[in-house]
């Protein structure tokens, strides 16, 4: 979370997490050079998204302090490296998880550079070209009248279910919050609710081709497998500390698990096209960046209205 503005020491000033507490506070820090494959962008807003807090607060153990979170990035092209094309000053442009990678192998020219073989580099608590720790900004076999479950109605989830109704899917919504029904259905357009907690709407959803898993809390998977057709997909896209599955849940009907957790160029390309053409945008709540931990905090206790964003460009200075 942070702009490219300049500042006494450093030609940045963001808001960092100093220690596993992951309480944010003014930090001015260098980036480096632009170099002449690179663009430099002015930070007008970012998202808020809850692997912030797994950052932050080093819940993998990896966490490089001090940590700069923020990888929902959206701003303005203030300059370009001698060899970019494609870009201009004065863009209108987006940053999602990483920033960079070696441009060069099978996989990035494919336009799959996150899953680049020698190893891409994270928009924040990687490790960039020069040596540096980045800091951030804070499917073909899906056919109209396929059934498609989502587990979770925040950031992730509200957006799954808009991108399943514009692919002609019948949706319906896995919630441990009763209280989300109405919206759910009348302003997000889902066909179905279902309370995991009622046991009989649960028996009653046994038919779904898929189900994406958009929650980061720990929560059981077997009862959801239960849900899905014979040859169904289960795709996790949260990120729970661990994933708990009985074999015969994949076994018995011949289920499959995947995960996924950022696309790479291209995907991202015919991502925002089809979300023009489909008039796809994200529920969002706008903050300051003096509200970014009491946002954090809300999201923790999963006190959010789908997507916090900060308004870099307007609080931060």
């Amino acid at each position: 979370m942070s702009t490219s503005e300049s500042s006494d020491s450093g030609n940045c000033l963001g808001w960092a997490a100093r220690d596993e507490s992951g309480h944010l506070s003014p930090y001015t820090f260098e980036r480096r050079t632009v170099g002449k494959d690179d663009i430099s962008v002015k930070i007008t807003h970012c998202g808020i998204c809850y692997t912030d807090v797994i950052w932050t607060r080093n819940k993998m153990g990896w966490s490089r302090y001090p940590v700069v979170p923020g990888h929902e990035i959206v701003g303005i092209v203030k300059e370009v490296g001698a060899n970019v094309e494609g870009f201009k000053v004065g863009d209108h442009v987006g940053v999602g998880t990483y920033v960079n990678s070696c441009r060069d192998c099978e996989l990035c020219n494919e336009g799959m550079e996150v899953q680049c073989l020698k190893g891409v580099v994270l928009t924040y608590g990687g490790v960039d070209v020069d040596g540096s720790v980045t800091m951030g900004g804070y499917s073909n076999f899906i056919v109209p009248g396929k059934s498609l479950g989502v587990i979770g109605l925040g950031g992730l989830g509200h957006l799954a279910v808009k991108f399943g109704k514009a692919l002609g899917l019948k949706v319906t919504i896995l919630s441990t919050s009763p209280s989300k029904r109405e919206e759910a259905l009348h302003k997000l357009g889902a066909n179905r609710f279902v309370a995991i907690s009622n046991d009989q709407e649960m028996n009653e959803s046994k038919s779904l081709d898929f189900i994406i898993d958009t929650a980061s809390g720990d929560h059981p998977i077997d009862p959801y497998m239960g849900l899905l057709k014979t040859g169904g997909t289960f795709v996790l896209v949260g990120v729970p500390s661990e994933v708990k599955i009985n074999p015969l849940s994949l076994l018995m009907g011949m289920k499959s698990i995947s995960g996924s957790a950022t696309g790479g160029t291209k995907h991202t390309q015919e991502m925002l096209d089809f979300c023009a053409a489909h008039k796809i945008f994200p529920e969002v709540e706008v903050v300051p960046i003096q509200y970014a931990n009491e946002a954090l905090e809300r999201l923790i206790k999963n006190d959010d209205k789908y997507r916090f964003v900060i308004d870099i460009e307007g609080s931060l200075n």
